[in-house]
């Protein structure tokens, strides 16, 4: 798939997920830090967005994500920014702060460097809390950075579209 059909297809995806989230009268916010606020972008692409989207955070810094979105120290410390751990702190965070239905939250390493044998460039983690629960998926995806960003919004948002599907 090229980079236009990939963006074609993103944009697409994020109407539907908000055509989903309007219906079920939910709203979302979400937290990025490698996405650099692409998801954020892309929902605001969508005509009506503000009748269910809240509002981003793009957390790059470890400070960031403890200051605004209150991932404990500890956490960073223990698992990294890029982890599961975090990655659902982040969610939750975002959510609360924002007073929203969902948080979805995106941490990873989009490169070409910062990669470990542990945790390789391509390395993302999603995070989707909700009031009952957070979910986080692990996923390598590697490509350059900017196909890294648009198949990361791709796959953030069919798993909110799925999430909302269930409900």
């Amino acid at each position: 798939m090229t980079v236009a059909a990939e963006m074609t297809s993103l944009e697409t995806l994020a109407a539907g997920v908000g055509q989903l989230l309007q219906g079920r009268g939910m709203t979302i916010a979400v937290a990025e830090s490698c996405t650099g606020g692409h998801f954020a972008d892309q929902l605001t692409n969508v005509p009506g967005a503000s009748g269910w989207f809240v509002g981003g955070v793009v957390a790059y810094s470890n400070a960031v994500k403890t200051l605004w979105l209150g991932v404990p120290e500890e956490l960073l410390q223990r698992h990294g920014a890029v982890s599961a751990e975090v990655a659902g702190a982040m969610a939750e965070g975002v959510r609360r702060s924002a007073g929203t239905t969902l948080g979805l939250a995106v941490t990873g390493i989009a490169g070409p460097s910062g990669g470990t044998p542990a945790k390789p460039v391509g390395t993302v983690y999603i995070a989707l809390a909700a009031a009952a629960k957070t979910e986080v998926t692990h996923h390598c995806i590697q490509r350059d950075r900017r196909e890294f960003k648009i198949i990361v919004g791709i796959t953030a948002l069919d798993y909110v579209r799925r999430y909302c599907l269930s409900r």
